[in-house]
């Protein structure tokens, strides 16, 4: 296992005591939580588990992400949401989750989230996700998509005015996730929601018919809805944390809203008061939720979501054992080609306004005397949970294949999850590649990067990393 800081080592570092001065139960939250009379270890609840949550709905004129329009905000449906959910074992091993109704979070977000929790709470960037549900119906962040919007003075200093607060609220939203951890049991679960749908093998237009006549849809999918719950010793079920490989995009209106998930954690924390549901997109990035377009059919989505996560929690759940090993790596993914001049000044006046975008960004970038990097430092993790969980968290939008194929490898209990940490391009398996397309082929530039398209053996690499992050987080 990894030497990692404890709660208990961080704070007798950060206020210079010893641990006989400090005590058994000096500050609840820094300490073990002395609340229900337990530790980590005891019993039926040997985890410590904290909770935390908050608002993140701009209250500024930020325009939404997620479609290469100019969209400002007309209104809310219900608000958005990022929240926490922080774990500790009887070693005081310790990893937090953080999940949320962005679209996107990029780098130069995380970075600096990441940095200040390793400053301020002893984490590693092992220990810490933070993921984003791909929800197009959330709020610009940073430099996130940047190619996809007109140019608009007013609107780069409201997202970078945004983003500083959102980066400042995921800080103290981990801290406060700590602060929270008590005595827990944790178990899990797998239900089915099946209104995904392979957009790349299904035409949009077809399916309302193909489903009325009950034909088949084809291509891959994961309508699997994988749950894992957080129950007090007094029988509160304190969180609820499930899955689905599907993009949020039923709506593409300009109002504040979660989508389906949305939709499903609010139906699941009014079925169950006091407990806070959390969504994580596992592998959607080639899946929709179809047909779409109306906010009846986001209810039915969230709703078929929600059911799922019931149908898992009713039956008989499979409790996690006390333990957290975790393991991290940023992987280089090769790009196939990276861009000439010659190419950027052959699309400076290109009829696609987010290609023009970026030739003359990128250009900018070479009259200024940058370079452009050959490769992409790709974040992937790997937390062992217990002896019967394993989560694999991946950056940006990753193709269902990757759950699939890593389900299939590392047995029962497995979560393959993708939009963690960085929202960096589509990320395809080598069949998406090969067949090319809009997730596996020349589309890179949409998101920034300085290229086209990646190279063949991105599911090579990647596939190669996770395993020798399993391999260590099983030792």
């Amino acid at each position: 296992m990894k030497a990692q800081t404890t709660r208990r080592d961080f704070l007798q570092q950060a206020v210079g005591v010893s641990a006989a001065a400090a005590g058994p139960f000096v500050l609840p939250g820094l300490l073990r939580n002395s609340a229900f009379g337990a530790e980590a270890g005891d019993g039926e609840f040997p985890w410590l588990a904290g909770v935390a949550r908050k608002v993140i709905t701009p209250e500024t004129a930020v325009w939404l992400a997620g479609y290469g329009t100019r969209r400002p905000p007309d209104g809310k449906l219900h608000d958005l949401w990022m929240k926490a959910l922080a774990l500790e074992d009887a070693d005081g091993n310790r990893v937090v989750l953080i999940t949320s109704d962005f679209q996107g979070v990029p780098k130069m977000m995380s970075d600096r989230v990441f940095a200040k929790v390793e400053e301020k709470f002893g984490l590693s960037r092992a220990d810490i996700m933070l993921t984003f549900s791909h929800n197009h119906c959330g709020p610009r962040l940073g430099d996130d998509l940047v190619d996809y919007y007109p140019v608009d003075q007013q609107q780069v200093e409201l997202v970078m005015e945004y983003t500083d607060l959102m980066v400042d609220g995921s800080v103290e939203l981990v801290g406060q996730a700590l602060a929270d951890l008590a005595p827990a049991r944790l178990e899990m679960g797998e239900g089915q929601a099946a209104f995904a749908v392979n957009r790349r093998n299904n035409r949009e237009a077809d399916v309302p018919d193909l489903l009325a006549r009950g034909e088949p849809l084809v291509g891959p999918v994961d309508h699997s809805v994988p749950v894992l719950t957080v129950t007090r010793p007094h029988g509160k079920l304190e969180a609820i944390l499930f899955g689905y490989a599907c993009h949020p995009t039923t709506l593409s209106f300009q109002t504040w809203c979660g989508d389906y998930p949305g939709f499903a954690q609010l139906e699941l924390e009014e079925a169950h008061p006091g407990t806070t549901a959390m969504f994580v997109n596992t592998c959607g990035g080639d899946q929709n939720p179809l047909p779409r377009r109306t906010v009846e059919l986001c209810e039915k989505y969230g709703h078929m979501l929600a059911a799922g996560v019931e149908e898992a929690i009713q039956q008989p759940l499979k409790p996690v054992s006390v333990g957290v090993r975790t393991a991290f790596e940023l992987v280089e993914l090769a790009y196939e080609n990276v861009v000439t001049r010659e190419e950027l000044g052959d699309r400076i006046d290109d009829s696609n306004a987010i290609l023009a975008r970026w030739a003359a960004r990128m250009i900018k970038k070479l009259d200024e005397g940058e370079s452009f990097e050959d490769a992409y430092p790709y974040p992937i993790h790997a937390w062992q949970l217990g002896d019967e969980m394993l989560v694999i968290g991946m950056g940006a939008e990753t193709v269902v294949d990757y759950a699939l194929r890593f389900k299939q490898e590392f047995g029962e209990g497995t979560w393959v999850m993708g939009y963690a940490d960085d929202m960096i391009a589509y990320i395809p398996s080598r069949r998406v590649w090969e067949e090319g397309g809009y997730e596996g082929g020349y589309r890179l530039y949409e998101y920034g990067r300085p290229a086209f398209r990646w190279a063949g053996d991105i599911e090579d690499r990647i596939a190669e990393s996770v395993h020798r992050l399993v391999a260590k987080v099983r030792e």
